[in-house]
């Protein structure tokens, strides 16, 4: 039987093959006994017993180590099974043989010279076995050092939570037995608004229910409103639909910066929400209730993310220094205390400046991840040749990275009103100290003076009005004195102002009085009554004829008061002061 398989065919008798085994070219009448001596060497001692891998190292997911095994790869395959055709017909056993691509006229030329020994075969089964061995007990690779650890994408990307555990400085809105926490876990996601200041954590939110959908089996997609467009939406939309009606299969769409959308664009939500096409999640800085549609407000419940506290903070800070391998220096404690033993000289970062960070970046964790950053990489760059010493991240180096404190303010959005309401209070609650620090918050966040000018005009009249008249004009010439000059020389003059009618006397008569003049005309029923005849002006004979200003008493004239009535008499009697 062994005399059969693998016999060559008249054609085929001074054909060079390769051994699938060694790789060596040899004629096709010594294949099968090459094989046989080939096959039976015995595995070398001390090298663990391994299968022969004739893929590729693309395919086993080997490193590039693994190049010299690709030569294998490339050797002619053996079905055991192919049947060649000869002259007399297709051959009814199965051999080994496989045609080269050399020409004839080379075969006996270099036919005693394919004939490989078993020393042969035996020095090729040990080499590949070494190699195979080095890369399946090789070293584990090399640790990252920091500086590869912090390229590429920016730390606040990178240490981007993918666990409602891992989320930080939410606990109002996602801390245990919360009810959002309860629908997030169990899948059972509504649509929702996230709103809150930059940097809380929306868009960390949205990924961590991005991550949970997948392994749900559940389509997330994700647009930005600063880029997309309605057809866009269409098209995310359609998906959604054929998704649901073929799949079985939900879709989640998140929107960053959802009121980037105008009106218009918003209803386009409106029908595939309201009958649960998708299930829509919003990520928004400004205040739902102006920026928002109304009618899709109806469907989303608004959640109101806070700005991260100091302590929130100095816990994402302390996370992201601990992955980076940054030791952390207590108030007492000098680098170089481990007495560990590393190639890459150690970096420091002493805890005071770590708590100065979670204070100047003002709730954004973003700020924070990247001033710390920032930070990193300036002492890497100018510590290379220091001692260990002098790889310690200092308060200073924090303040020199940041330059100023992360103020919130936006001058269109919803904390400009907000600051304004703050300071007229502490004004009306005589508080200076107060008035002086929504002042600052304002003009040192980039507020227009004049508009701040303008308010405390109408806070002299409609808080103080007549308990200190000179309160107008103290606010009129701050107004002037603004215009004049501007920022930031008249940051002093707003803030003389604002003391000023901080601690002047208050008084709302003015204020009320012409309150009830004008409910009184907004609820009048009926037509307005007409100006009475004698307080009426008679410019023309025809007028003064009509009876106009007939009987009225010209007060001057009389030493003594003058009764005459002023209101119209349906009016007659009514009170405003």
């Amino acid at each position: 039987m062994d005399d059969a398989i693998g016999t060559p065919t008249d054609d085929s008798t001074d054909k060079l093959v390769h051994c699938p085994v060694c790789d060596l070219e040899l004629l096709a009448t010594a294949i099968n006994s090459h094989l046989d001596n080939c096959l039976q060497v015995k595995p070398i001692e001390g090298v663990a017993s391994k299968k022969r891998r004739l893929s590729s190292p693309e395919d086993s997911g080997m490193s590039e180590s693994a190049q010299p095994l690709k030569r294998l790869s490339n050797a002619p395959n053996f079905p055991l099974f192919h049947k060649p055709k000869s002259s007399d017909g297709p051959s009814e056993e199965p051999s080994f043989a496989v045609q080269s691509s050399r020409t004839p006229d080379s075969k006996n030329k270099h036919a005693e010279s394919h004939i490989p020994s078993n020393s042969d075969c035996l020095q090729k089964q040990e080499d590949w076995l070494l190699q195979s061995t080095s890369l399946i007990q090789g070293d584990q690779p090399k640790e990252k050092s920091l500086a590869e650890k912090l390229d590429g994408k920016p730390l606040a990307d990178k240490m981007r939570p993918c666990s409602l555990q891992d989320y930080m400085g939410q606990n109002k809105v996602l801390g245990e037995n919360t009810m959002l926490r309860t629908l997030l876990q169990s899948n059972e996601i509504p649509s929702i608004i996230l709103w809150g200041p930059p940097g809380c954590g929306k868009t960390t939110l949205a990924h961590i229910i991005a991550k949970n959908a997948k392994n749900n089996n559940i389509r997330f997609v994700t647009l930005s409103a600063t880029s997309a467009s309605t057809n866009d939406v269409r098209e995310v939309i359609k998906q959604a639909q054929n998704e649901q009606r073929f799949c079985k299969r939900k879709t989640i769409l998140f929107v960053d910066e959802i009121h980037r959308f105008n009106k218009t664009q918003q209803d386009t939500f409106l029908p595939h929400v309201e009958c649960g096409t998708i299930t829509l999640i919003g990520a928004t800085t400004e205040n739902p209730s102006f920026q928002i549609n109304t009618a899709l407000l109806s469907r989303c419940r608004v959640i109101v993310l806070d700005k991260l506290s100091v302590e929130a903070m100095e816990a994402i800070l302390m996370r992201a220094v601990e992955s980076l391998g940054i030791r952390v220096l207590s108030e007492d404690q000098q680098p170089g205390c481990s007495g560990s033993n590393v190639s890459e000289t150690p970096m420091y970062v002493e805890q005071k400046a770590l708590t100065t960070l979670a204070h100047l970046c003002d709730g954004d964790a973003r700020t924070g991840l990247n001033g710390l950053q920032l930070s990193v990489q300036a002492r890497l760059a100018a510590g290379k040749d220091a001692s260990n010493y002098d790889m310690v991240i200092k308060e200073e180096h924090i303040k020199e990275g940041l330059q100023r404190s992360h103020i919130l303010y936006d001058r269109a959005g919803e904390e400009h009103y907000n600051c304004i309401s703050a300071l007229h209070k502490s004004m009306r609650g005589s508080d200076q100290d107060a008035s002086l620090y929504w002042l600052g918050r304002m003009l040192e966040g980039g507020e227009d003076p004049l508009y701040v000018a303008r308010r405390l005009v109408r806070f002299a009249s409609e808080d103080i009005g007549l308990a200190d008249p000179l309160a107008l004009p103290q606010a009129v010439s701050a107004y002037q004195a603004c215009h004049f000059i501007g920022m930031p020389e008249c940051d002093v003059i707003l803030a003389q102002c604002v003391m000023y009618l901080a601690q002047a006397p208050k008084s709302i008569a003015v204020y009320s009085a012409y309150g009830k003049v004008k409910d009184c005309l907004k609820n009048h029923k009926g037509p307005l009554p007409p100006v009475p005849l004698h307080l009426r002006n008679a410019p023309t004979k025809l007028m003064k004829g009509l009876g106009y200003g007939k009987g009225y008493k010209y007060n001057p004239k009389y030493s003594k008061p003058v009764v005459q009535d002023y209101l119209p008499p349906e009016m007659k009697g009514i009170k405003f002061v």
